[in-house]
């Protein structure tokens, strides 16, 4: 009975998020507090379960590079950015935009995507403006780049160290298997931007012969923090990289960095703290709660489990089943709960099967979550932080803008990584 009242409860938060009846915010909260009276979780569950509860890790990520970011803006650095992608793509949209998602794209495979998005939208915002293009197809465009980025590595997207700590996967097995199909993606993905968003390409001559007489240098602000805001974030950069070494999360390394940073670049605390996006954390807490109920009353494990039984034994069958299967579930939730749920039963699907060709399975599960976050503005991470922030400057993206974007980039990734997965693993096994 809880179990289908936790579902009833999420579908009508779900419903209220996507239709915007009221905000994002109120709806995710209103749904986590309703779990919580419910019994579907308990303040246990909800605020210091692993499994079921809210994903600190994620939150102190976001939290220590959204300091960082607010401290960098501070410098001019973005200005500066800015204005050299418009003048590297003389001042023409449909160029600007594609500089913009590459650079994206390889900095989420780098960094991580939420950490990308946060580091690369204001950059946007500042371009869009020079260029009076409009600002939602090219923050949308971004941010689709940057979860297919980040499927590449280890570090990319959070869904993906939860499955090299479960699989024992190393951060060079992810470039393996992972980044020759993201290069293949991202051609892909160019090309459905120029089709997609091409009512978003008008030049404006005027506007773009007067950012070609712009100087970068004259937009840095403060020299002396930006250079160690640069030092600090290189810092931060190389941490995420080697985090399994120094055996420190990645959102204790944010979360250092931005406090070291804040604490060196002599600004006022009180002032930096109001420029954190905190409705975008609040928004997350309360969806990790209802996620968390639907696991801790069985339902996702049920679902993951009737999948499980249904492939048992046909691992190109499970293979398919299970990444198109992630990718749907992962359009409607978060992607990072779902994967921290199913990555014990794929682990027990693996051992079933046996042998290194099950890895696979772990392959279809990160291809799955990561690009099927794209379908939804609240499938991954860095969606809800890019709506966030778009909301903050002035831009409201709606859920159905984003989504009518996003289904189609999610649909045609995911289809050309089913051929991809049966092509390197199946088509010419013995």
């Amino acid at each position: 009975m809880v179990a289908w009242l936790a579902i009833v409860v999420f579908t009508v938060a779900y419903i209220l998020i996507a239709t915007e009846k009221v905000h994002r915010v109120a709806a995710a909260l209103g749904g986590a507090v309703l779990m919580l009276v419910l019994g579907a979780t308990n303040a246990e569950h909800a605020f210091f379960s692993e499994e079921s509860g809210v994903d600190w890790n994620v939150i102190f990520l976001l939290l220590g590079m959204m300091l960082i970011v607010v401290v960098l803006q501070r410098t001019g650095a973005f200005e500066f950015v800015a204005i050299w992608a418009a003048k590297r793509a003389r001042g023409r949209p449909f160029r600007v935009m594609v500089l913009l998602v590459v650079v994206t794209a390889v900095a989420s495979a780098v960094l991580d995507n939420v950490t990308t998005v946060l580091l690369v939208a204001p950059v946007t915002l500042l371009v869009c403006e020079r260029l009076a293009v409009p600002v939602a197809p090219y923050l949308i465009a971004e941010v689709l780049a940057s979860n297919i980025g980040g499927t590449a590595t280890l570090v990319g997207d959070p869904p993906n160290i939860i499955i090299a700590s479960r699989a024992g996967l190393s951060y060079n097995d992810f470039l393996i298997h992972l980044a020759p199909i993201v290069v293949v993606l991202m051609v892909v993905f160019i090309g459905l931007c120029r089709w997609l968003f091409r009512r978003a390409f008008v030049a404006n001559p005027e506007r773009a012969e007067a950012v070609m007489a712009l100087r970068e240098r004259d937009a840095i602000r403060d020299v002396r923090l930006l250079v160690i805001s640069l030092v600090v974030l290189a810092a931060v950069t190389v941490a995420f990289v080697l985090h399994t070494v120094l055996h420190l999360e990645p959102s204790v390394v944010a979360l250092i960095g931005g406090l070291v940073l804040l604490a060196l670049s002599g600004l006022n605390a009180e002032s930096v703290a109001k420029d954190v996006e905190w409705p975008t954390l609040v928004f997350f807490a309360g969806l990790f709660v209802m996620v968390g109920a639907l696991v801790n009353t069985g339902v996702i494990d049920t679902l993951a489990k009737s999948a499980t039984e249904a492939t048992e034994g046909r691992l190109m069958l499970a293979s398919g089943v299970l990444l198109w299967a992630s990718a749907g579930i992962s359009a409607i939730v978060d992607n990072i709960p779902y994967v921290a749920t199913m990555s014990p039963v794929v682990a027990d699907l693996v051992q079933a099967n046996g042998g290194d060709s099950a890895q696979v399975l772990w392959w279809s599960l990160a291809l799955g979550a990561d690009l099927g976050g794209n379908a939804t503005a609240v499938g991954a991470s860095a969606n809800v932080v890019m709506l966030g922030l778009a909301e903050r400057s002035g831009h409201r993206i709606s859920f159905w803008q984003f989504t009518k974007y996003g289904l189609v980039v999610a649909f045609v990734t995911i289809l050309i990584s089913t051929a991809y997965v049966w092509l390197r693993y199946f088509a010419f096994a013995a």
